[in-house]
């Protein structure tokens, strides 16, 4: 039983890689997943029923194939992999930073979700009154529109949070296995069950994964009922 709760340096390097790639992977995806669930959520336009199958292509097709779509365009020979790379010697493909991409890739179209359901709940006759007072459009969206929007966005971004720390498929294309680098707690769990005796150290990272997905949700639903009341008074 103790050795159950051993976790080793190699075990405690995943989790800790996985919290860092997964906490850049919301902090980079919340500004755009607002703007654009703001925009399908409250703007007409041509070609826009094209973007919002576009955001959520990933809930749909296979991860490996994310990752490889995302390996042909950002690796160091890819369209926009070998810009990047050549005028600024700047590669993410097989780098923790690729890790990132590809968990805010798949962890995207929940955020923008959540946050459209939220935009869609909020008042316009609040917007509406505010801006017969004098309020432009950006002061009547920073004032009025998201503060109402505040219990979606934290939603979305747990949710986000939580589906990155699981992310395996698209990370493992686009940025391989490479322990201490690219290798995230799914990476680890995966490796542990392909060596003899690694049942042990599986089952632990297994219990960590779920302890800390349950947080998130845990801590999601907190927050929300939390922002909710004071919204209310």
């Amino acid at each position: 039983m103790n050795e159950l709760w051993n976790i080793s340096p190699a075990e405690w390097t995943a989790v800790k890689l996985s919290l860092k790639v997964s906490g850049w992977a919301v902090f980079g995806s919340l500004p755009p997943g607002i703007f654009l669930a703001w925009v399908l959520s409250r703007k007409q336009f041509p070609g826009k029923r094209v973007l919002d199958g576009i955001i959520h292509l990933p809930l749909v097709l296979p991860p490996v194939v994310t990752g490889y779509i995302l390996l042909l365009a950002l690796g160091r020979q890819g369209f926009i992999g070998k810009f990047l790379y050549e005028a600024f010697g700047f590669t993410v493909a097989f780098t923790w930073k690729g890790a990132v991409v590809a968990s805010a890739v798949m962890a995207f179209p929940l955020l923008v979700r959540a946050v459209r359901l939220s935009v869609d709940s909020v008042d316009q006759g609040l917007e509406k009154a505010a801006r017969t007072l004098g309020a432009g459009p950006l002061r009547v969206f920073f004032t009025v529109s998201l503060p109402l929007m505040i219990p979606g966005i934290i939603t979305g971004a747990i949710l986000a949070f939580a589906r990155s720390l699981g992310e395996f498929g698209a990370t493992i294309t686009f940025v391989s296995n490479i322990q201490g680098e690219t290798q995230t707690l799914p990476l680890a769990l995966y490796s542990l069950t392909q060596i003899p005796d690694g049942e042990m150290g599986a089952l632990r990272l297994c219990i960590v994964a779920v302890v800390l997905a349950m947080a998130a949700l845990l801590a999601s639903e907190w927050m929300s009922g939390r922002f909710a009341e004071y919204i209310k008074g």
